[in-house]
C-alpha cells in the first residue's frame, strides 16, 4: 500500500501546498474506508470546531487497540512510521523544488557525540536533524464543523491530509474544503507559534474541495494559514473524515 504522487501539483504562494488525486490504488482506498474506525472510540474536542480525534494524543489506548486489531490500518501505520515513508515525501518535495534541508532518514543513527564531530567538520551544516511521523484519524460534522485559521505548531514540518470519503458520499454543497488563506492585515502574517485567528481576518486564496482519494500536502511556514470554513449541512449526520499525517522534528 503506497501513495501515488504522480498527479501532485503545487502552488507556492503564500506557502507551498499541493494536491494529489488519486492518492492511492482505488481498491486499497475502498478497503481502508470500509475499515475506518467508528465514531464511538473518538474523542470530541469542541474547542477545535467540534472536531473528533483518534490519535496518539486523543484516546491513545483506543487508537493503539484499533491499529493493533485492524490489519489494513496496521500495515499502513507501519509504513507511515518508517524512515522510508519520510524519505519518499522529502524526495517528492525536492522534485517540486522544495528542499527543506533534511537528509535521508533511513539508516541514520548518529549519536550526539558523532553529530558534534560531523558539525565541526562541516558535514552537517545544512542538516536540521531527524524527523518522525504520527497520524490522526479526525472527523468534523457537516452540521457546522470547522477549523479556525491556523498555521500549525512549530514542531511540524510537513502535513498530509488524506480525505476518507466514498464516491458520491459527500454533498459538495456542505463545503468542507481546505482553504489557503492570507492575513488581510500584513502585521498578522507572521505566526510561527500558531495562534488561531478569525475567519473574517483572512482572505481565501484557494479552496481544495473535499473529494475522495485525495491528499493535500503542505509545508509549515510562518504564514501557512489554512482552515475549514463552517460547513453548512444543517441537520445532516454526515462527517468529514480524514487521515492527517504529520512529519515532525524530533525533540
Amino acid at each position: 500500500m503506497r501513495f501515488d504522487y504522480d498527479h501532485l501539483t503545487f502552488r507556492y504562494e503564500p506557502f507551498p501546498i499541493g494536491c494529489a488525486r488519486p492518492l492511492m490504488d482505488a481498491q486499497a482506498y475502498r478497503e481502508l474506508l470500509n475499515a475506518y474506525p467508528p465514531l464511538e472510540i473518538f474523542a470530541n474536542i469542541p474547542k477545535l470546531g467540534d472536531k473528533y480525534s483518534l490519535s496518539e494524543r486523543y484516546n491513545p489506548k483506543q487508537y493503539k487497540d484499533f491499529i493493533a486489531s485492524t490489519p489494513l490500518w496496521r500495515e499502513l501505520h507501519g509504513w507511515i512510521k518508517s524512515d522510508a515513508f519520510i524519505d519518499e515525501v522529502l524526495a517528492t518535495l525536492q522534485s517540486h523544488h522544495l528542499d527543506l534541508g533534511y537528509k535521508p532518514q533511513t539508516g541514520r543513527s548518529l549519536t550526539l557525540g558523532k553529530r558534534v564531530k560531523e558539525l565541526r567538520r562541516g558535514r552537517l551544516w545544512a542538516d536540521p536533524g531527524r524527523l518522525h511521523t504520527r497520524f490522526e484519524f479526525s472527523m468534523l460534522p457537516a452540521d457546522g464543523g470547522h477549523l479556525l485559521p491556523h498555521t500549525d505548531t512549530p514542531e511540524k514540518v510537513i502535513t498530509l491530509i488524506v480525505s476518507m470519503v466514498g464516491e458520491d458520499e459527500w454533498n459538495p454543497a456542505f463545503g468542507g474544503g481546505t482553504d489557503v488563506n492570507r492575513a488581510k492585515e500584513p502585521r498578522f502574517s507572521y505566526n510561527w507559534l500558531n495562534r488561531q485567528s478569525a475567519f473574517e481576518d483572512m482572505e481565501i486564496l484557494q479552496t481544495f474541495d473535499f473529494q475522495p482519494n485525495q491528499g493535500i500536502i503542505f509545508v509549515k511556514t510562518h504564514n501557512s494559514w489554512h482552515s475549514v470554513r463552517p460547513m453548512t449541512g444543517q441537520g445532516s449526520t454526515a462527517l468529514r473524515r480524514t487521515l492527517t499525517i504529520n512529519i515532525e522534528r524530533e525533540d
